[in-house]
């Protein structure tokens, strides 16, 4: 398991899956040519936050990690999460 900061330890498979979306999200991004500083402005984020979702911090919340994909065009993949 894996401590971050004061936020709780998390399964380290969840942790792993959490990396996994956010180089994905990091992946469309540079896919699109969208730098991070406009990515966040669209996102309504700090680029702050949205360097953190794109290391799968677990601190981001998933209403972020949902604005974020939804900005992308990739909105389709939170119907993926249940």
């Amino acid at each position: 398991m894996r401590h971050h900061g004061a936020s709780k330890a998390i399964p380290v498979p969840v942790a792993r899956a959490l990396r996994k979306l956010g180089h994905d999200i990091r992946d469309a991004r540079r896919r699109r040519r969208i730098p991070v500083a406009i990515l966040a402005e669209r996102a309504s984020i700090s680029r702050t936050t949205l360097n953190k979702a794109e290391k799968g911090d677990p601190g981001v919340s998933l209403g972020t990690y949902a604005t974020i994909l939804f900005t992308l065009g990739m909105v389709d993949r939170l119907a993926d999460l249940a």
